[in-house]
């Protein structure tokens, strides 16, 4: 679909040519803003890339993504699981990648870099190998080391191990594309609108969900999905967006504990290693998207993390990460204030 680039800070408009993610002004984000109207039914959906009438227009490769099932929980008939697990490299990451180094391959890159906590990197080296980049990572010393191994052997990233978490890997991934000339990836404007896919998906499997449960690392995920039913409704397919309610662990939870819509640096001590952000990137978007839909934002314990993921692997005999069940240990908390259908995303599975 045909569209622009607008800078949430300074407001500059820039073509679909533009090769950046950030603002060339102002080093702002980037939103991706759509041009004219489309005709589109969700009825006939039944793959990733049957929505790709609804993606930036550009040169992709139809890989396997997406489309991940929605189930019935065994918790409760009123409880659904998007099962994000199912993509290639076990993450929704995935769904933003394809996205992103297609349009590096477009704009002419050789080389992809990008910060990450792990399952980014893991996604964005998969996804670079098989359009012929290279890719370079920035991730803590203190990342998962199974994590790390795969990253650079199964898919020949070359890492750049550093001392310090995800906002010190963010600022060191940003120099390094400024300095070498490479495409920047990561949580920005490209990467959500191929996220924004879980909530086209959402709606296509079932119209009468009413909450949407998610962990939130850098919130990139849940701005999305507050942005793809925006344009549902906007497009008179949706009645309303459904409650948006987020999660983050009690020990890294910037946007759970900012007071007066101001988000303050939180140093991550979690081991829930997908959600250990410091200072989230769509922190105010998730903040505007939560005020928006009558949302909720709450935290859970690691301990409560480990007991949920030891639980799913007993109810449904597969291994998620931590953050994947933050979503289950928030329902357990607030399912008495709930009414209909919730879906819980259910996001990685990299252990």
């Amino acid at each position: 679909m045909r569209y622009q680039l607008r800078c949430l800070s300074c407001g500059a408009v820039f073509s679909s040519s533009n090769k950046t993610q950030t603002c060339p002004k102002c080093g702002g984000l980037l939103e991706v803003e759509y041009k004219g109207k489309i005709n589109f039914t969700l009825s006939s959906v039944s793959g990733f890339w049957d929505l790709e009438p609804l993606m930036p227009n550009g040169m992709y490769r139809h890989y396997e993504v997406g489309f991940t099932k929605l189930i019935e929980s065994r918790e409760s008939k009123d409880l659904l699981l998007k099962l994000e697990f199912e993509n290639p490299t076990r993450s929704f990451k995935d769904r933003g990648s394809v996205i992103e180094v297609a349009k590096a391959k477009e704009y002419g890159y050789d080389e992809i870099v990008c910060a990450s906590t792990g399952n980014m990197a893991y996604s964005i080296s998969y996804f670079a190998k098989l359009f012929g980049l290279r890719a370079a990572v920035f991730i803590s010393k203190g990342a998962n080391k199974d994590k790390l191994f795969d990253i650079r052997s199964t898919h020949d990233a070359e890492l750049h191990l550093i001392n310090g978490d995800f906002t010190k890997a963010q600022q060191e991934a940003a120099d390094y594309a400024q300095r070498r000339n490479v495409f920047l990836a990561g949580d920005y404007c490209y990467r959500k609108e191929g996220q924004s896919t879980i909530g086209f998906e959402l709606f296509s499997q079932n119209d009468e969900i009413e909450n949407i449960i998610m962990p939130i690392g850098n919130g990139t995920l849940f701005s999305a999905v507050y942005k793809a039913y925006s344009r549902l409704v906007a497009m008179h397919i949706a009645k309303r967006v459904p409650r948006l309610i987020g999660v983050q662990a009690s020990s890294s939870a910037p946007i759970v504990h900012a007071k007066g819509g101001v988000i303050k640096y939180e140093r991550p001590r979690t081991l829930a290693d997908a959600i250990a952000v410091g200072y989230p990137t769509y922190g105010n978007q998730v903040l505007k998207a939560v005020k928006e839909t009558k949302g909720l934002l709450l935290t859970v314990t690691d301990k409560e993390m480990i007991a949920w993921q030891r639980r799913f692997y007993q109810a449904y005999g597969i291994q998620v990460e931590l953050a994947a069940v933050a979503s289950l240990a928030a329902y357990a908390k607030i399912k008495s204030k709930l009414k209909g259908k919730t879906a819980a995303l259910i996001t990685g599975a990299n252990l």
